[in-house]
């Protein structure tokens, strides 16, 4: 019998392209794609303000955020479950790496940080994720018997890569990794009485190191902990002045150029500091004091804004999870967001000591992008489960 025009398509008919594609968006978080992309356009117009006259890199930065973009469109193809399962071997690498850093690691600019496996790459990077993801199955593991020698024994995993990153040295990526761990530890039922005595002891000791700056800061004193740059920005932070040509030169132009945005910012493109050069890295640490002194207060506010809601939407889907591993894992990831926008705006501030910290989404770089992208993967792939708890809803139907 001949069929007619208005039938409905054959059952061996080969599927469509949407056909082929929606599988493998279902069951993912849409508020939080939203916000993603809210920040997308806040750093799209920041860099290429910020990096008119700095070649490619507006070009470059969107380019990043594309590869940011599919990282995190594979990664949360992946079940929790799978990644529970790549945790160890993943924490293993990166602490094998650090260690291959430390004994023959590439060294810029008076930093250890970079190996050579066939291309070159900063192992630290990788602990970002590797540490939550390792704490999360740890405590999964250890999940309805946890005891006081199980959360020792996960800061002593904490305090391992931890320990090889700041001997590079390299303490803004330690202090992430430090952020990452604990938010995990703390998630998992840390007793506050573990939590309050440590935050009190370093209250007390920052209240001493500004108490007595003029002493501690002297030349000559030498601080058996820090090394010696390390120390030095500690010392401008607490008195930038000290050397405004020099070392508190990137602070004083910082909260300048904060200041000068007043409450709605000198405007697209008319930023003086900014474009007069005056503004040290501007396209990568200190983006933010560019972003503001263009947009003033009120883009600062819709910057954290959304940076706040980026981290309630993590925490929600952590709070939503099925599982511990999925729980803690989710947080982690989300407090990385928390601690990437406090450190870098403390920083240019002049409330934290400057780190080689970047702004997310904002900052230029195409390895922290990565990063980012996999910790949203990483995120996408916990809110998607919620949705498709059975791990054969991962796997792309056949036609």
């Amino acid at each position: 019998m001949a069929t007619t025009s208005g039938s409905s398509a054959s059952p061996f008919q080969s599927p469509t392209l949407a056909q082929r594609i929606l599988p493998l968006l279902r069951g993912f978080d849409w508020p939080l794609i939203a916000i993603l992309l809210v920040l997308a356009g806040i750093g799209l117009v920041a860099m290429y303000s910020a990096g008119f006259d700095h070649g490619t890199r507006f070009a470059d930065h969107g380019r990043n955020m594309l590869l940011a973009a599919g990282i995190l469109f594979v990664v949360a193809q992946v079940p929790p479950q799978r990644l529970m399962s790549l945790a160890l071997p993943l924490y293993t690498l990166g602490v094998a790496l650090l260690v291959a850093v430390a004994l023959f690691g590439i060294t810029k600019k008076g930093a250890q940080r970079w190996i050579n496996v066939g291309v070159v790459v900063q192992p630290s990077e990788l602990m970002k994720i590797a540490m939550p993801l390792l704490l999360a199955w740890w405590f999964q593991k250890r999940e309805g018997q946890l005891r006081a020698v199980d959360f020792v024994i996960a800061a002593a995993m904490l305090a391992l890569p931890v320990g090889l990153i700041m001997k590079q040295p390299d303490l803004g990526t330690a202090l992430l990794v430090l952020a990452a761990g604990l938010s995990v530890i703390f998630f998992a039922g840390l007793p506050w009485k573990l939590v309050v005595p440590p935050v009190l002891l370093a209250a007390v000791g920052i209240g001493m190191v500004v108490w007595f700056e003029p002493q501690i800061c002297a030349d000559g004193v030498r601080w058996p902990v820090l090394h010696n740059y390390q120390q030095q920005r500690i010392c401008t932070l607490l008195d930038p002045t000290r050397d405004p040509l020099g070392k508190g030169f990137h602070i004083i132009q910082g909260m300048i150029a904060i200041g000068s945005g007043g409450l709605w910012g000198k405007g697209f493109m008319a930023g003086t500091q900014t474009h007069l050069e005056f503004i040290p890295e501007r396209t990568t640490d200190f983006i933010f004091a560019a972003y503001s002194e263009e947009f003033g207060l009120v883009g600062n506010l819709t910057l954290i804004t959304c940076y706040l809601l980026l981290v309630w939407r993590g925490l929600a889907i952590a709070a939503q999870a099925g599982t511990l591993f999925g729980r803690l894992m989710a947080a982690g990831v989300s407090m990385i967001f928390f601690a990437y926008a406090f450190v870098n705006m403390g920083m240019v501030s002049g409330l934290l000591p400057v780190v080689g910290v970047p702004l997310p989404f904002i900052s230029y770089g195409g390895t922290a992008m990565a990063t980012l992208g996999l910790a949203l993967g990483v995120l996408m792939s916990v809110a998607r489960a919620q949705h498709a708890p059975d791990e054969q809803h991962w796997r792309p139907e056949r036609p």
